[in-house]
Protein backbone atom coordinates (compact mmCIF):
# COMPACT_ATOMS: atom_id res chain seq x y z
CA UNK A 1 0.00 0.00 0.00
CA UNK A 2 1.09 3.29 -0.67
CA UNK A 3 2.88 5.76 2.13
CA UNK A 4 0.17 8.44 2.51
CA UNK A 5 2.37 11.64 3.04
CA UNK A 6 1.05 14.92 5.28
CA UNK A 7 2.24 16.43 1.46
CA UNK A 8 0.02 14.13 -0.50
CA UNK A 9 -2.68 15.01 1.76
CA UNK A 10 -1.83 18.96 1.58
CA UNK A 11 -1.84 18.49 -2.31
CA UNK A 12 -5.42 16.64 -2.95
CA UNK A 13 -6.71 19.36 -0.30
CA UNK A 14 -5.74 22.66 -2.18
CA UNK A 15 -7.30 20.56 -4.70
CA UNK A 16 -10.87 20.11 -4.07
CA UNK A 17 -11.00 22.30 -0.89
CA UNK A 18 -12.44 19.22 0.85
CA UNK A 19 -11.19 18.81 5.02
CA UNK A 20 -7.99 17.05 5.97
CA UNK A 21 -9.52 14.14 7.28
CA UNK A 22 -11.79 13.35 3.94
CA UNK A 23 -8.69 13.71 1.49
CA UNK A 24 -6.64 11.63 3.86
CA UNK A 25 -9.48 8.63 4.02
CA UNK A 26 -9.65 9.44 -0.35
CA UNK A 27 -6.15 8.61 -0.54
CA UNK A 28 -6.02 5.41 1.32
CA UNK A 29 -9.46 3.89 -0.53
CA UNK A 30 -7.38 4.96 -3.97
CA UNK A 31 -4.31 3.67 -2.43
CA UNK A 32 -2.51 6.97 -2.65
CA UNK A 33 -3.77 7.62 -6.87
CA UNK A 34 -4.26 11.33 -6.89
CA UNK A 35 -6.67 11.73 -9.56
CA UNK A 36 -8.87 8.74 -8.11
CA UNK A 37 -8.79 10.48 -5.23
CA UNK A 38 -10.18 13.74 -6.83
CA UNK A 39 -12.66 11.30 -8.53
CA UNK A 40 -13.28 9.74 -5.33
CA UNK A 41 -14.50 13.01 -3.64
CA UNK A 42 -16.34 14.22 -6.47
CA UNK A 43 -18.47 11.57 -6.90
CA UNK A 44 -19.11 11.47 -2.83
CA UNK A 45 -19.80 14.98 -3.14
CA UNK A 46 -17.20 16.54 -1.03
CA UNK A 47 -14.92 18.25 -3.80
CA UNK A 48 -17.94 20.35 -4.72
CA UNK A 49 -17.07 22.74 -1.69
CA UNK A 50 -14.33 23.61 -3.98
CA UNK A 51 -16.87 25.38 -6.27
CA UNK A 52 -18.79 27.02 -3.76
CA UNK A 53 -15.82 28.10 -1.75
CA UNK A 54 -15.41 31.06 -4.08
CA UNK A 55 -19.09 32.51 -4.09
CA UNK A 56 -19.53 35.12 -1.18
CA UNK A 57 -20.93 34.26 2.01
CA UNK A 58 -22.26 37.50 3.73
CA UNK A 59 -25.57 36.11 5.08
CA UNK A 60 -25.77 33.60 8.40
CA UNK A 61 -25.96 34.39 11.74
CA UNK A 62 -24.21 35.46 14.97
CA UNK A 63 -24.95 33.46 18.05
CA UNK A 64 -23.73 33.51 21.44
CA UNK A 65 -23.50 30.50 24.27
CA UNK A 66 -22.36 31.39 27.97
CA UNK A 67 -21.95 28.97 30.53
CA UNK A 68 -24.48 28.06 32.94
CA UNK A 69 -22.12 29.97 36.28
CA UNK A 70 -22.22 32.87 33.66
CA UNK A 71 -18.53 33.08 33.85
CA UNK A 72 -17.28 32.55 30.75
CA UNK A 73 -19.00 32.72 26.99
CA UNK A 74 -18.88 32.89 23.18
CA UNK A 75 -19.57 35.04 20.66
CA UNK A 76 -19.17 33.91 16.64
CA UNK A 77 -20.13 34.44 13.51
CA UNK A 78 -20.86 31.21 10.97
CA UNK A 79 -21.77 32.87 7.51
CA UNK A 80 -23.52 31.38 4.59
CA UNK A 81 -24.71 32.99 1.13
CA UNK A 82 -28.13 33.19 1.46
CA UNK A 83 -31.18 34.61 3.65
CA UNK A 84 -32.73 31.71 3.09
CA UNK A 85 -30.13 28.96 4.16
CA UNK A 86 -29.56 30.83 7.45
CA UNK A 87 -33.35 30.27 8.27
CA UNK A 88 -32.79 26.39 6.93
CA UNK A 89 -33.00 24.13 10.12
CA UNK A 90 -29.71 22.42 8.49
CA UNK A 91 -27.84 25.57 9.04
CA UNK A 92 -29.44 26.18 12.61
CA UNK A 93 -28.41 22.75 13.55
CA UNK A 94 -24.89 23.20 12.39
CA UNK A 95 -24.24 26.83 14.30
CA UNK A 96 -25.68 24.66 17.45
CA UNK A 97 -23.15 22.10 16.68
CA UNK A 98 -20.13 24.84 16.17
CA UNK A 99 -21.01 26.53 19.33
CA UNK A 100 -21.32 23.57 21.48
CA UNK A 101 -17.90 22.78 20.21
CA UNK A 102 -16.25 25.86 20.30
CA UNK A 103 -17.63 26.48 24.39
CA UNK A 104 -16.28 23.19 25.43
CA UNK A 105 -12.86 24.55 23.57
CA UNK A 106 -10.39 26.67 24.86
CA UNK A 107 -10.02 28.77 21.84
CA UNK A 108 -9.70 32.33 22.44
CA UNK A 109 -9.76 33.84 18.77
CA UNK A 110 -10.80 32.79 15.64
CA UNK A 111 -7.15 30.81 14.48
CA UNK A 112 -7.67 28.47 17.05
CA UNK A 113 -11.31 27.75 17.18
CA UNK A 114 -10.90 26.97 13.19
CA UNK A 115 -8.61 24.37 14.92
CA UNK A 116 -10.70 22.73 17.39
CA UNK A 117 -11.67 19.54 16.95
CA UNK A 118 -15.36 18.38 15.96
CA UNK A 119 -14.89 14.54 15.56
CA UNK A 120 -15.16 12.63 13.10
CA UNK A 121 -14.88 15.44 10.60
CA UNK A 122 -11.19 16.72 12.23
CA UNK A 123 -11.76 20.47 12.79
CA UNK A 124 -14.38 23.18 13.11
CA UNK A 125 -12.84 24.33 9.54
CA UNK A 126 -13.15 20.84 7.94
CA UNK A 127 -16.43 20.39 9.46
CA UNK A 128 -17.73 23.57 8.08
CA UNK A 129 -16.61 22.68 4.81
CA UNK A 130 -17.76 18.83 4.98
CA UNK A 131 -21.58 20.64 5.42
CA UNK A 132 -21.62 22.84 2.59
CA UNK A 133 -22.05 20.05 0.14
CA UNK A 134 -24.89 18.91 1.88
CA UNK A 135 -26.54 22.37 2.55
CA UNK A 136 -25.77 23.74 -1.08
CA UNK A 137 -23.63 27.15 0.05
CA UNK A 138 -20.02 28.22 0.62
CA UNK A 139 -19.94 28.25 4.40
CA UNK A 140 -17.39 29.80 7.15
CA UNK A 141 -16.31 31.11 10.45
CA UNK A 142 -15.67 34.70 10.15
CA UNK A 143 -15.17 36.08 13.46
CA UNK A 144 -14.81 34.32 17.39
CA UNK A 145 -14.39 35.89 20.73
CA UNK A 146 -14.61 34.76 24.06
CA UNK A 147 -14.98 36.83 27.67
CA UNK A 148 -14.61 35.24 31.06
CA UNK A 149 -15.08 37.16 34.72
CA UNK A 150 -12.63 36.54 37.52
CA UNK A 151 -14.04 37.08 40.68
CA UNK A 152 -17.27 38.21 41.22
CA UNK A 153 -19.41 39.54 37.84
CA UNK A 154 -21.32 38.53 35.05
CA UNK A 155 -20.75 37.16 31.46
CA UNK A 156 -24.10 38.38 29.62
CA UNK A 157 -25.13 38.16 25.94
CA UNK A 158 -27.59 39.48 23.84
CA UNK A 159 -28.61 38.40 20.26
CA UNK A 160 -30.91 41.29 17.82
CA UNK A 161 -32.94 40.30 14.97
CA UNK A 162 -32.54 36.96 14.85
CA UNK A 163 -28.81 37.07 14.23
CA UNK A 164 -28.42 40.00 12.68
CA UNK A 165 -26.47 41.43 15.19
CA UNK A 166 -24.72 39.80 18.60
CA UNK A 167 -22.89 41.21 22.17
CA UNK A 168 -20.97 39.63 24.61
CA UNK A 169 -20.12 41.73 27.74
CA UNK A 170 -18.44 41.32 31.14
CA UNK A 171 -19.69 43.09 34.22
CA UNK A 172 -17.45 42.91 37.48
CA UNK A 173 -18.78 43.51 40.72
CA UNK A 174 -17.57 43.51 44.32
CA UNK A 175 -19.95 41.07 46.42
CA UNK A 176 -20.42 37.33 44.70
CA UNK A 177 -24.54 38.28 45.50
CA UNK A 178 -24.76 41.33 43.55
CA UNK A 179 -24.64 39.40 40.36
CA UNK A 180 -28.25 37.81 41.55
CA UNK A 181 -29.60 41.35 42.81
CA UNK A 182 -32.21 42.70 40.56
CA UNK A 183 -31.10 45.34 39.65
CA UNK A 184 -28.28 44.23 38.64
CA UNK A 185 -29.53 41.76 35.98
CA UNK A 186 -31.61 44.43 34.84
CA UNK A 187 -28.52 46.94 34.32
CA UNK A 188 -26.32 44.11 32.60
CA UNK A 189 -29.58 43.18 30.23
CA UNK A 190 -29.87 47.53 29.77
CA UNK A 191 -26.12 47.65 28.02
CA UNK A 192 -25.93 44.95 25.98
CA UNK A 193 -29.33 46.35 24.23
CA UNK A 194 -27.30 49.69 24.28
CA UNK A 195 -24.23 48.30 23.35
CA UNK A 196 -26.19 46.22 20.19
CA UNK A 197 -28.23 49.44 19.63
CA UNK A 198 -25.03 52.29 19.82
CA UNK A 199 -22.07 50.42 18.46
CA UNK A 200 -19.66 51.54 20.67
CA UNK A 201 -15.98 50.91 19.83
CA UNK A 202 -14.34 50.85 23.23
CA UNK A 203 -15.51 50.61 26.79
CA UNK A 204 -13.70 53.78 27.72
CA UNK A 205 -11.05 56.42 26.16
CA UNK A 206 -8.22 54.35 27.71
CA UNK A 207 -9.16 51.38 25.60
CA UNK A 208 -9.37 52.75 22.60
CA UNK A 209 -7.77 52.20 19.52
CA UNK A 210 -4.55 54.36 19.18
CA UNK A 211 -4.62 54.61 15.73
CA UNK A 212 -8.11 55.03 15.33
CA UNK A 213 -8.15 58.75 17.71
CA UNK A 214 -4.78 59.84 15.80
CA UNK A 215 -6.69 59.52 12.49
CA UNK A 216 -9.63 61.58 13.42
CA UNK A 217 -7.27 63.47 15.07
CA UNK A 218 -5.88 64.59 11.71
CA UNK A 219 -9.30 64.44 9.90
CA UNK A 220 -10.43 66.64 12.08
CA UNK A 221 -7.62 68.71 11.92
CA UNK A 222 -7.86 69.00 7.73
CA UNK A 223 -11.32 69.85 8.10
CA UNK A 224 -11.12 72.76 10.82
CA UNK A 225 -7.78 74.12 8.17
CA UNK A 226 -10.67 73.84 4.72
CA UNK A 227 -13.14 75.78 7.11
CA UNK A 228 -10.58 78.74 7.50
CA UNK A 229 -9.61 78.24 11.40
CA UNK A 230 -6.21 79.52 11.63
CA UNK A 231 -3.60 77.06 12.35
CA UNK A 232 -2.50 78.41 15.93
CA UNK A 233 -6.28 77.87 17.44
CA UNK A 234 -6.31 74.00 16.71
CA UNK A 235 -4.74 73.42 19.53
CA UNK A 236 -7.22 74.97 21.73
CA UNK A 237 -10.07 73.57 19.38
CA UNK A 238 -9.14 70.07 19.10
CA UNK A 239 -9.57 68.76 22.77
CA UNK A 240 -13.07 69.82 22.15
CA UNK A 241 -13.10 66.94 18.73
CA UNK A 242 -11.78 64.89 21.09
CA UNK A 243 -14.28 64.55 23.41
CA UNK A 244 -17.27 64.68 21.32
CA UNK A 245 -15.11 61.32 19.97
CA UNK A 246 -15.07 59.92 22.68
CA UNK A 247 -18.56 60.30 23.36
CA UNK A 248 -19.71 58.53 20.34
CA UNK A 249 -17.00 55.95 20.20
CA UNK A 250 -17.10 54.92 24.19
CA UNK A 251 -19.10 52.97 26.18
CA UNK A 252 -19.01 54.82 29.53
CA UNK A 253 -19.00 58.12 27.28
CA UNK A 254 -22.42 57.27 25.30
CA UNK A 255 -25.14 59.16 26.58
CA UNK A 256 -27.71 55.59 27.22
CA UNK A 257 -30.43 54.91 24.34
CA UNK A 258 -33.00 54.54 26.83
CA UNK A 259 -32.66 57.73 28.59
CA UNK A 260 -30.30 60.03 27.05
CA UNK A 261 -30.15 62.44 29.40
CA UNK A 262 -27.45 60.54 31.59
CA UNK A 263 -24.56 58.47 30.16
CA UNK A 264 -23.77 54.67 30.73
CA UNK A 265 -21.23 55.38 33.00
CA UNK A 266 -23.41 57.75 34.83
CA UNK A 267 -25.85 54.60 34.59
CA UNK A 268 -23.47 51.70 35.77
CA UNK A 269 -22.70 54.25 38.77
CA UNK A 270 -25.67 55.13 40.00
CA UNK A 271 -26.61 51.49 39.64
CA UNK A 272 -23.46 50.66 41.81
CA UNK A 273 -25.09 53.00 44.38
CA UNK A 274 -28.72 51.87 44.60
CA UNK A 275 -26.98 47.80 45.21
CA UNK A 276 -24.29 49.07 47.39
CA UNK A 277 -21.51 47.86 45.46
CA UNK A 278 -18.73 48.34 42.93
CA UNK A 279 -19.93 47.64 39.49
CA UNK A 280 -17.37 47.74 36.24
CA UNK A 281 -17.91 47.53 32.67
CA UNK A 282 -14.40 45.15 31.53
CA UNK A 283 -15.01 44.27 28.14
CA UNK A 284 -17.48 43.59 25.59
CA UNK A 285 -17.45 42.57 21.79
CA UNK A 286 -20.46 43.33 19.71
CA UNK A 287 -20.49 41.56 16.05
CA UNK A 288 -22.65 42.79 12.92
CA UNK A 289 -23.62 40.15 10.60
CA UNK A 290 -21.47 40.79 7.12
CA UNK A 291 -19.52 43.77 8.38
Amino acid sequence: MAEITAALVKTLRERTDAGMMDCKKALVECDGDMEAAVKFLREKGIAKAAAKAGREAREGAVAAVVSGCGCDGILFELNCETDFCAKGEKFRTLVSEVGTALKASGASGLEEALRVTMSPEGSVEEHIKAECSSIGENMKLSKFARLSVEGPGVIASYIHMGGKVGVLLSVACGNAATKDAPAFRTLVKDLTLHIAAASPKSVDSSSLDPAFVAEEQEIAKAQLLQEGKPEHLLEKILPGKLHALYKQSCLLDQDFVKNPSISVGKLVAEAGREIGDSIAVTAFQRFQLGA
